[in-house]
C-alpha cells in the first residue's frame, strides 16, 4: 500500500496543545516563609523590649508566665477575683506605674483576709515540698498586730545558716521562694530581720565583725533571695539586724532558737502607736488667805 492510503486508514491526526503553567507564580510557600520571618522579628523585638525594662516589669512578666491565671485585662487577680494591681490609661509599658498602681483593700478586715490567705498558701507549700516539710517545726507562721510574720528558727543542726555564716542553705531559698510566691501578689510591704544568740562571734580573720554584722548580713542575704524569687523590689520596706537584742528565749540567751530570720508582711494600715500623755503643768499656787 501507498503511504497515502495508510494515512487515510489511521484517521485524522490529533494535535494536542499544552498550555504553559503559571502555578509557580501563585504558590503559597513564600507566604509561610514570610510569616516565619515576621514571627521571628516580633519575638526579637519583644526580647529586646524586656531586656531594657526595669526589674519590676521583668518580674511582672516572669510572674505572668509562671501563673497566667493571676492576670486579666484589669490586672493581677486575688483569690476572690478582685484586682490588686490595676493599670490606668496612662500606664505605658515600662513606665514603672504597674506597681505604683497597686490599690489597697477597702478596709482592714479585707487586708487581714489577704494575709490569712497568704499564710494558708505558705502552709500548703510546706506540706508539698519535702525539704520544708522536714523543717516545719522550725518555721513559725503567725498573724500578729503588725501583720503576717514568718520566722525561720535555727535548731541544733543549723537548719538555715551554717554557724557564723550568712550564706543561705538551699532549704532557706526554698522557704523564701514559697513566701515570695504568695506575698508578691499583694501590695503589702515586707520587713526582714536578722537575729543571733548571745554567743560572741569569734573569727580571727574579721576582728571587727560581730553579731551585729552577722545578723544584718543574714537579713540582707534573705532580702536578695526573696527578691530573686519574685518579690517586688519596692515591697521591701526595711532590712534590720538586731544581733542578740531581741531574744526569742530571753531565759536562755545561748539557745539556738534565738538565731533566726524573721519576715514580716505588714498590714497596709499600721497599728496605732502608743503615745505618752503630756505632763500636767503645775500651776502657781494661790496665796493662802
Amino acid at each position: 500500500m501507498s503511504d497515502d492510503s495508510e494515512k487515510e486508514k489511521s484517521g485524522p491526526r490529533r494535535i494536542v496543545k499544552k498550555k504553559g503553567g503559571h502555578a509557580a507564580h501563585h504558590g503559597g510557600a513564600w507566604k509561610v516563609a514570610y510569616a516565619d520571618f515576621v514571627t521571628a522579628m516580633m519575638a526579637l523585638f519583644i526580647v529586646l523590649w524586656i531586656v531594657g525594662q526595669k526589674p519590676e516589669v521583668k518580674s511582672a512578666v516572669a510572674g505572668y508566665f509562671k501563673d497566667p491565671s493571676l492576670f486579666s485585662a484589669g490586672g493581677i487577680q486575688s483569690k476572690g477575683g478582685k484586682g490588686l494591681v490595676t493599670q490606668g490609661g496612662d500606664s505605658a509599658p515600662g513606665s514603672g506605674k504597674e506597681l505604683e498602681d497597686m490599690k489597697p483593700p477597702k478596709d482592714d478586715a479585707l487586708d487581714r483576709e489577704h494575709l490569712n490567705e497568704a499564710a494558708e498558701q505558705f502552709k500548703q507549700a510546706i506540706q508539698r515540698i519535702p525539704s520544708l516539710l522536714a523543717l516545719q517545726d522550725n518555721i513559725r507562721i503567725e498573724i500578729t498586730n503588725e501583720g503576717l510574720r514568718v520566722q525561720l528558727i535555727e535548731g541544733s543542726r543549723d537548719s538555715f545558716f551554717d554557724l557564723g555564716s550568712s550564706r543561705l542553705k538551699p532549704v532557706t531559698r526554698d522557704v523564701l521562694a514559697a513566701i515570695a510566691k504568695s506575698v508578691s501578689k499583694l501590695p503589702n510591704k515586707v520587713v526582714l530581720e536578722g537575729h543571733t544568740d548571745s554567743r560572741p562571734y569569734g573569727n580571727a580573720g574579721k576582728p571587727d565583725y560581730s553579731n551585729w554584722e552577722l545578723s544584718t548580713d543574714r537579713a540582707n542575704s534573705a532580702r536578695r533571695a526573696i527578691v530573686e524569687a519574685g518579690l517586688h523590689l519596692n515591697q521591701v520596706a526595711r532590712v534590720t539586724g538586731f544581733a542578740d537584742q531581741d531574744l526569742l528565749n530571753p531565759k536562755d540567751p545561748l539557745d539556738t532558737a534565738n538565731r533566726r530570720i524573721s519576715i514580716l508582711v505588714r498590714f497596709l494600715t499600721p497599728p496605732p502607736v502608743a503615745t505618752s500623755l503630756p505632763l500636767k503643768s503645775e500651776g502657781t499656787q494661790g496665796s493662802k488667805r
